[in-house]
């Protein structure tokens, strides 16, 4: 049991800095359009390098952990985030679009690694303990966002260049990382009684792990809208001052990060289905609340809903992704990659439905999209115990 409490720290760990770095960078996103001359337009096709990166990398990671092992392959991960932020810091510095872009994408395969990863290991620790533990997780990177947009602020206010501020941050970070994982739990075995190891591309052609990743796109897109959208459709929508609509977003960030740190407690108590099936409810029920709501305190209430709603998800599945210990790494792998394609046609879907009905009608998407995918949420009910 030390060993795996030890392990549980490090994979909490881990998720942090993977969001102390993530929050980081976004932090530096204003100076990169200013530096850089670039129009928002522009912006956004240089960001598409690290869902790039990402999108490449997340297919791939599962057949690299089958053969170099979590510890490895994490730490490989991290690396490449490391030679990306110091790449895109470099080129800020001397003001240059093509060397920001080449850090981006190395910077996106890394942390696309980094993230299949943890979610492999962060299975596997859930597994030893045997109740749910993955939500928590996942809250620890949201804690870690938290922690880098507030150090990124400071830097900012303190006219720290971003040469200095993400390279060592990136320095510490993945330092921290390559310590801290030397508490993984030893990888288990892929194969048993000598079968031949299937590839781990054949984890694309099983039913219930693309179900799986159906599900956890429509879950991932109703975070992902969040992230994007909310602030912006709050301002929009009912004409607030900037701060207001912030306000908003943060109110949603720690409803979100609230739900993750109670909901083991429910997944313990009603199981997998039930509880995802309560949270779509609430997102769906939140997001109509904002819409309509028109009154402060109805809106306020709609926005905790979504992000207790939104908070589940992802980490649920991929636990479910992880249920069969010899198969996990191939369909975490397999069903992060689906759930990533949210952040990829997430922002330009809402985009041009904002366009034809408002931004903040435009988060009803959220809503419509929860309807069909309630119905593939039993793909990830818990495997049934022997008795």
């Amino acid at each position: 049991m030390t060993t795996t409490l030890a392990a549980r720290n490090a994979v909490g760990l881990v998720f942090f800095l993977n969001g102390l770095l993530f929050a980081s960078w976004i932090s530096r996103i204003p100076e990169v359009r200013d530096s850089l001359g670039l129009d928002n337009g522009q912006l956004g096709l240089l960001l598409l390098a690290i869902a790039a990166g990402s999108v490449l990398a997340m297919p791939t990671t599962g057949g690299l952990l089958e053969r170099l092992g979590t510890i490895a392959v994490i730490r490989l991960g991290g690396l490449s985030a490391l030679v990306g932020l110091v790449a895109v810091s470099l080129a800020l510095a001397a003001d240059v679009v093509w060397p920001a872009a080449v850090g981006l994408f190395l910077y996106g395969v890394g942390t696309g690694t980094w993230d299949v990863s943890m979610n492999v290991e962060g299975a596997a620790v859930e597994r030893h303990l045997g109740r749910n533990i993955m939500p928590r997780f996942h809250a620890a990177f949201s804690l870690g966002t938290v922690v880098g947009s507030g150090v990124g602020a400071a830097a900012i206010a303190l006219d720290v260049p971003t040469v200095w501020h993400l390279p060592v941050l990136a320095v510490l970070g993945v330092a921290a990382l390559y310590v801290s994982s030397r508490a993984f739990l030893p990888d288990e075995p892929v194969a048993e009684h000598h079968e031949p190891r299937p590839s781990a591309w054949t984890a694309w052609r099983e039913p219930q792990t693309l179900l799986i990743g159906l599900m956890v796109l429509a879950l991932a897109l109703t975070e992902g809208t969040a992230n994007d959208w909310l602030a912006l459709a709050l301002v929009d929508g009912y004409d607030v001052e900037h701060w207001v609509g912030v306000s908003g977003f943060a109110v949603f960030v720690s409803a979100m990060t609230a739900g993750r740190v109670v909901g083991p407690v429910l997944l313990d108590r009603l199981g997998r289905v039930p509880v995802l099936w309560g949270t779509m409810v609430a997102a769906a029920g939140g997001v109509l609340l904002i819409v309509f709501g028109q009154v402060a305190v109805v809106v306020i209430a709609g926005i905790v809903l979504w992000g207790l709603g939104a908070s589940l998800g992802f980490p649920v599945g991929m636990s479910a992704a992880a249920d069969d210990p010899r198969r996990a790494a191939a369909r975490v792998s397999v069903v992060s990659t689906i759930g990533y394609g949210a952040f990829l046609a997430g922002p330009p879907l809402l985009g041009f439905v904002a366009d034809h009905v408002g931004t903040l009608k435009a988060l009803l998407v959220v809503a419509v999209v929860l309807i069909p995918s309630a119905l593939v949420v039993p793909s990830a009910r818990e495997p049934r115990r022997p008795l």
